[in-house]
């Protein structure tokens, strides 16, 4: 089996958490492991034989996503990568990811399709649906699996199952409904014959492949072109895609459930209740974490005093709350969400206001991943910042050069090798460099077990990430490509 984990979209109803090249799979809860990372772990325990595990993402995400796996991979599985330039919907996700098992393993390999951003906690009775539809899967069929319902829920789409068609341990599926009104909703939970639609599919490469060419081969055909021009990089046991940009802008933007299972013959669900929830909201979240005996949910440090039925969730601070009720309260660094604990679907249109102006807390948070470490934000005026650096062990920012700015680098933890110009410079705790602007420099971290920590304080009159000009990279992004920070 080849689970295959689709991460996409920017997860807006959880701003400020989840930011545009932060987004909501990399939210921690209460376990301190991101919803990818417990997604990546429920796909390699799962009991079954696994091939590999295969990611489609977008390009931007997939150093974050790789460290995020090293962090939880104990057991060393593959891990392959589908990586969008940009998004296209599930049903080129999921095209790609088939063909791309079909070249290089089989097409007679099952496809668990998994979202990276939901949350299980019945991890036997997910492990049990799994095998279930696995055997169905072997007979033919696209398992679906079905949630059975705890409430009329209008935020989910419902799948209902034809009863009189029996599938194994499952049913034909009899039709997909869109998201219904609470008086429909209430009518499908008391019939008994549908259920929640949750987004996650489990079928053999083949009968994929062979379905999507009959019902959408226009896809199939505008997927595989861009699969045949894209370049495939090997690292070790693991294989990466990237998706051309040129060829895979005509692929169609469209979902898999309109692609393929609203018109085959050979979808089949398999009804299930493993503690599911797509955490599509703080509401959700809020539903999913330990309660307090006045119904409050709390992530982070916070002293509250006369407060019921909130959530209050901090990454950084101490949050005080004092004679509230119903609220959602999220403190990040840069940002404070404040919210009526029922309407937090409409977060969503905070985000889009945010990133129609071009916040920068749309995009991105104080503290940025990139390959090498992190980048955090400290301070910042019109003609300086100040930095925080944190370079991991064995690892090195790219050879590059800024025409507009200088650059001051104090180390604070570990030992540095500065390459600027020609000249090696080696730095400990508590000594410094200047790299003025034009010069070409490179920070590095020869430490193989211990981060290098720095503070980097840049001078200019423009202090834009676009300044930047690689000369050569670890991670393949040299070139005169402008890029955000190193």
């Amino acid at each position: 089996m080849i689970p295959v984990i689709i991460s996409g979209g920017a997860g807006s109803r959880l701003w400020p958490v989840s930011r545009q090249s932060d987004p909501k799979p990399f939210l921690k809860l209460s376990d301190g492991r991101s919803l990818l990372q417990n997604t990546f772990l429920r796909a390699i325990n799962l009991g079954q034989p696994i091939t590999s595990v295969l990611t489609v993402t977008n390009e931007k995400l997939h150093f974050r996503m790789q460290d995020e796996y090293q962090q939880v991979n104990s057991s060393e599985i593959a891990c392959d990568f589908i990586l969008e330039p940009f998004g296209r919907n599930t049903a080129p996700a999921v095209i790609s990811a088939a063909l791309f098992a079909k070249q290089h393993y089989h097409e007679d390999e099952i496809l668990l399709i998994l979202p990276a951003d939901h949350l299980i906690s019945d991890m036997q009775a997910f492990s049990s649906a799994v095998a279930n539809a696995v055997t169905m899967a072997n007979e033919g069929y696209l398992v679906t699996f079905g949630i059975n319902p705890e409430y009329p829920e209008t935020g989910y789409g419902y799948i209902e199952a034809n009863k009189e068609a029996p599938i194994g341990n499952g049913y034909a599926v009899k039709r997909f409904v869109e998201k219904p009104n609470l008086q429909i909703a209430t009518q499908y939970v008391e019939s008994g014959d549908y259920q929640w639609n949750s987004g996650m599919f489990c079928g053999t490469v083949k009968t994929f492949l062979a379905e999507f060419n009959k019902l959408s081969p226009n896809v199939v055909r505008q997927v595989e072109h861009c699969l045949n021009v894209s370049p495939l990089s090997k690292l070790t046991t693991s294989k990466i895609v990237h998706l051309d940009s040129n060829t895979f802008i005509n692929a169609e933007n469209i979902s898999v459930d309109y692609a393929l299972f609203e018109k085959t013959d050979k979808a089949a669900v398999f009804p299930c209740s493993i503690g599911w929830s797509d955490i599509g909201s703080w509401l959700s979240i809020a539903q999913t974490l330990p309660q307090d005996d006045k119904g409050n949910a709390t992530i982070g440090e916070n002293i509250l005093h006369n407060v019921s039925d909130c959530l209050v969730y901090s990454t950084s601070r101490i949050v005080a709350g004092v004679d509230i009720k119903d609220l959602v309260i999220v403190d990040t660094p840069d940002a404070v969400l404040v919210a009526n604990k029922n309407q937090t679907q409409d977060v969503k249109h905070i985000f889009e206001r945010l990133k129609k102006t071009a916040h920068k807390t749309s995009e991105l948070h104080k503290t940025v991943h990139r390959p090498w470490g992190t980048c955090t934000i400290l301070e910042e005026g019109p003609f300086y910042k100040i930095n925080r650096i944190v370079v991991k062990a064995g690892q090195a920012l790219s050879n590059q050069s800024h025409e507009k700015r200088s650059e001051h680098w104090v180390v604070v933890e570990g030992e540095a090798t500065v390459i600027h110009n020609d000249k090696v410079i080696r730095l400990t705790e508590n000594q410094s460099t200047y790299i003025p602007a034009g010069n070409k420099h490179r920070l590095m971290n020869a430490n193989a077990d211990e981060s290098l920590v720095i503070i980097e304080v840049q001078c200019g009159n423009y202090l834009g990430e676009d300044d930047i000009v690689r000369y050569d990279d670890l991670y393949g992004r040299e070139s005169a490509v402008i890029d955000k920070k190193i």
